[in-house]
């Protein structure tokens, strides 16, 4: 079983930007699909940027182009790049391997605040 584990999150004023990191414990290129997620308080988990085999990433419309998803195969991890940080980003971020039924990081707070 893959393990994920997620470092980067912090606190950051509006404006800012972040990058989180998730490393995996196995060759990135054995594990699939990844992704990242973030849950905030008292809303359900939702997809940030989905990362294929190869490299390409996908993202959902709401971000506008803020958050970039990466990876360095050498390290065995993913990155995500998030940019011009709003106060509606603060959440816990997941990594997540093999889509919502597969496995999960710890995940790693992110807060957005003045």
């Amino acid at each position: 079983q893959v393990q994920l584990v997620e470092s980067g999150g912090g606190l950051v004023q509006p404006g800012g930007s972040l990058t989180l990191s998730c490393e995996a414990s196995d060759v990135i290129s054995n594990i699939g699909i990844m992704g990242w997620y973030r849950q905030a308080p008292g809303k359900e988990r939702e997809l940030v940027a989905l990362v294929y085999p190869g490299g390409r990433t996908d993202y959902p419309s709401f971000l506008k182009g803020r958050f970039i998803a990466s990876t360095n195969n050498a390290q065995n991890t993913i990155f995500l790049r998030m940019n011009n940080l709003k106060t509606e980003d603060t959440a816990v971020y997941y990594c997540n391997a093999r889509g919502p039924y597969g496995v999960w990081g710890q995940g790693t707070q992110v807060t957005v605040a003045a």
